[in-house]
């Protein structure tokens, strides 16, 4: 039997710290201390090469137990559609109108951030309700 692996997420986006920092507030995660020998993440950037500076920042569950999320910088922007998208598990448990306000609730919270309501997807005989989301820099994901 294989055993368990960790995994990490990785987005490729246009400005990882800010894309890193919006998935902060959503998940309740937080930045990394710097590597040692620097007080500050940005101490750290200065030291490298001009091309490379910003090109990459992460966060973590301070808890361990959620993935490690990875934001890398890429030249091109986003043209289709995600084929992996996360799906934030805010209305667990919850069924009919207490579901929906629970994701509604969290939807506004997160368009306050700068997220993107695309549409809800309504309860149906197999799937409880979801809204289908973007996030700053266009990358879907679902409250479900």
């Amino acid at each position: 039997m294989a055993s368990v692996r960790q995994v990490q997420v990785t987005f490729d986006c246009a400005n990882p710290e800010r894309v890193a920092r919006f998935w902060c507030e959503v998940l309740g995660y937080v930045v990394p201390p710097p590597p040692e020998g620097f007080a500050t993440w940005d101490d750290f950037d200065r030291t490298l090469p001009p091309e490379r500076r910003g090109a990459a920042f992460a966060c973590v569950d301070p808890t361990g137990v959620g993935p490690r999320l990875y934001f890398q910088r890429v030249p091109e922007g986003k043209v289709v559609k995600n084929r992996v998208h996360l799906d934030v598990r805010v209305g667990t448990g919850l069924v009919g109108d207490e579901r929906l306000a629970a994701l509604e609730a969290e939807c506004a919270r997160l368009v306050a951030l700068g997220a993107v309501r695309e549409r809800l997807l309504p309860a149906d005989d197999e799937n409880e309700s979801c809204i289908v989301m973007q996030d700053i820099e266009g990358n879907e994901f679902c409250l479900d």
